[in-house]
């Protein structure tokens, strides 16, 4: 059971990178269709990672209400019709309302299982775990590349996504049970959760949250957590 859950986490991680690339991969065709400028792609960005990182912040206090395993199925549930909802948008407005719970769904499940490894597996699962986010991040452009040159364009692309992501949505369901006692221990583990003011307090977090909106650390960078 215990290798069953941590290929649900490995799969999950897989599924977390799919669509932190998509956006790069897609613009040049997408900006065209909404006729706005290229570098409108910002804005969308920049909402994503606002939400990823207000989602990260409140992630340790969701998990000790709902479990580590029922965050990282809503959080990818959210994320999965995020995906759709851009498929199917047909304004600029419309994908910048999408772009809240694609960054709000990506944050929450990325702190939660980065904490939920840290505390139950060996450290070498955690090079792993990041490891199997870059196979993710490969792999969506990939998918958005051959969905446009194939005549289903970006939309498609990201319906693609969508779908793999619901899919996940759908196995981690079904593992909920597996996450039950491992959570449970967890919350003992660990003490009380800290609040928003006292998380931004943190000189790291402050630093981390400068570096982030800098442009000098990666562009989706959301591993970073407070215990």
């Amino acid at each position: 059971m215990v290798h069953i859950l941590l290929a649900i986490i490995y799969l999950a991680f897989i599924s977390l990178g799919l669509p932190d690339s998509l956006l790069g991969a897609a613009w040049p065709t997408m900006h065209l269709y909404f006729d706005v400028p290229i570098s409108y792609a910002g804005w969308a960005s920049m909402i994503i990672a606002a939400c990823t990182i207000v989602s990260s912040l409140l992630s340790d206090r969701m998990t000790r209400r709902l479990g580590t395993g029922r965050v990282t199925a809503i959080s990818v549930g959210m994320t999965a019709a995020a995906l759709f909802g851009f498929s199917i948008s047909r304004a600029y407005w419309m994908l910048l309302l999408w772009a809240v719970p694609y960054g709000l769904g990506a944050g929450s499940v990325d702190a939660a299982l980065n904490n939920y490894v840290a505390l139950h597996y060996k450290s070498r699962h955690m090079s792993w775990l990041h490891c199997f986010w870059g196979l993710g991040a490969s792999i969506g452009p990939a998918i958005m590349g051959a969905a446009i040159t194939r005549g289903m364009g970006w939309s498609g692309g990201y319906r693609i996504i969508s779908v793999m992501q619901v899919v996940l949505t759908a196995i981690l369901v079904l593992s909920l049970p597996l996450w039950k006692n491992r959570s449970d221990a967890a919350k003992s583990e660990t003490g009380k959760p800290m609040s928003l003011g006292q998380i931004i307090a943190v000189p790291a977090c402050r630093a981390f949250l400068f570096w982030h909106y800098s442009g000098t650390g990666c562009q989706r960078i959301r591993h970073f957590q407070v215990q």
